[in-house]
């Protein structure tokens, strides 16, 4: 015997009522008995025969006309449901049932690489009607990509497994890649990646992907490596390295979002530089103190070791600039000072065209993926200055670190048309329905979707 869907009825605040009124006895009374009026995020289980739910109401708070039912709408339900077959009473538009089913994908997401097999569970949900189901594939496919690269401890993720990760993505899509090792690095104008990274056990490295026609735009992703971070010589309190496996985040946003731009088949001509290494102490690391050089040509004195993705960065943008991209972006879990500023869930955004950022902003926005700009304010270039070399890579002063870091990484980009450096968390850090403790692959979604609005017209 087949075992009935189950529906699910969205309801405002606004609306509750009078579906309530439009239902009988039993689910009326069943709805004031718990006190249910359609709050967001709270569920109404309403019961069926065999103890099995016949309907699940799910508020969604205060009707506001200008916001969709959202990608996370979708993601709190899949943990918070009884096994079952699903589907939505409602009907959506397309966007936003796509927008529910991405969500719902997202939700049912488990790390459990080290934990033993536990009951597997089943709570799955019919396609709402008009969703597109290869772009929820898509959505769903990259950020578990990104959140298992990120969830990976640092023993399991060495820059060599991330670079294999990268060229498993790469060789799915016909990407051309090749990956610089190594003392390479130094021979390929690379040296402040080597530098970084020389001191760890398994040597520094970037990975190089091209896809597309070299016809179309030219869209390039950097994305910050740092597979651990002890901060070096400048070595971190022991509390403040318990989450530094996730400083790779970076670079797992911008392999997700290569592949969502290689899976959607873009029109553009991408190329991704993932330089991996990780900031390991020994008797050939880096010193503060140290004057580097790097593939621009400038020299940079090290005032602070633990300021290496910066260092990173800077060779891979310089790299990525030579060949005037139309657009450039970075991803980098950069600076502690963004997360001050603007906490856990909001990425801080970086650019030198207002139009393109705006267009950013708009489409986290609309994805429920947001972002907020902070300014690449020049006033501060100054705080940058070295008595000995071109540039230092920390500010003498501990004020405006975010916009600090940026203004050093704006010295290795002057040829690209447009340049987005995004300073990113990619961690949940407390529980939610939806958004368990662990990776979350900020900007995914923004990026995605404002590169298919610029280059699909």
């Amino acid at each position: 015997m087949t075992t009935p869907s189950i529906p699910l009825h969205l309801l405002h605040e606004d609306d509750f009522e009078q579906w309530r009124t439009a239902q009988d006895e039993a689910t009326r009374n069943w709805a004031a008995t718990h006190g249910f009026k359609a709050e967001r995020n709270k569920l109404l289980l309403l019961p069926g025969p065999l103890g099995r739910p016949a309907a699940v109401i799910v508020g969604l708070g205060k009707n506001n006309p200008r916001e969709e039912v959202s990608f996370w709408i979708g993601a709190a339900l899949a943990d918070r449901l009884p096994d079952g077959q699903y589907h939505l009473a409602n009907t959506l538009p397309a966007r936003a049932a796509t927008q529910f089913a991405a969500g719902w994908g997202h939700g049912q997401y488990r790390f459990e690489r080290y934990k033993r097999g536990g009951p597997q569970r089943s709570v799955q949900l019919k396609l709402p009607e008009g969703a597109d189901s290869s772009e929820v594939e898509r959505l769903r496919s990259a950020n578990a990509l990104a959140r298992d690269l990120i969830n990976t401890p640092a023993n399991d993720m060495s820059p060599e497994a991330l670079a294999h990760a990268a060229i498993e993505v790469a060789r799915r899509y016909g990407a051309r890649h090749r990956v610089i090792i190594g003392d390479d690095l130094l021979k390929e104008r690379l040296p402040a990646v080597h530098a970084v990274g020389r001191a760890a056990a398994v040597a520094p490295r970037l990975v190089d992907i091209e896809w597309g026609d070299a016809s179309k735009p030219k869209v390039t992703l950097v994305g910050k490596g740092v597979c651990f971070d002890s901060g070096g010589l400048d070595i971190k309190p022991g509390a403040s390295m318990l989450l530094m496996k996730k400083d790779m985040g970076g670079a797992a946003v911008a392999l997700a979002l290569a592949q969502t731009i290689m899976d959607a088949k873009l029109p553009v001509r991408l190329r991704v530089l993932l330089p991996m290494v990780e900031n390991a102490i020994s008797g050939n690391a880096f010193r503060p103190g140290d004057v580097l050089g790097t593939r621009k040509g400038l020299t940079v004195e090290v005032g602070n070791t633990d300021a290496e993705g910066r260092l990173v960065l800077c060779d891979a943008l310089a790299l990525a600039d030579e060949e005037q991209p139309d657009l450039l972006i970075d991803t980098a879990t950069l600076t502690g000072a963004a997360r001050v500023a603007l906490g856990p869930e909001l990425p801080a955004l970086f650019g030198n065209d207002d139009e393109i950022v705006e267009e950013v902003l708009r489409a986290g926005a609309a994805e429920s993926d947001p972002l907020w700009r902070l300014p690449l304010w020049s006033g501060y270039d100054d705080e940058l200055s070295s008595k000995i070399a071109d540039v230092n890579n920390v500010a003498a002063s501990g004020f405006s670190g975010s916009i600090i870091a940026a203004l050093f990484l704006r010295r290795f980009v002057s040829n690209a048309r447009a340049w987005l450096h995004l300073d990113l968390y990619a961690w949940n850090g407390k529980e939610r329905p939806g958004r368990p403790v662990g990776a979350e692959p900020q900007a995914v979604r923004a990026l995605y979707a404002f590169l298919k609005q610029r280059y699909c017209h």
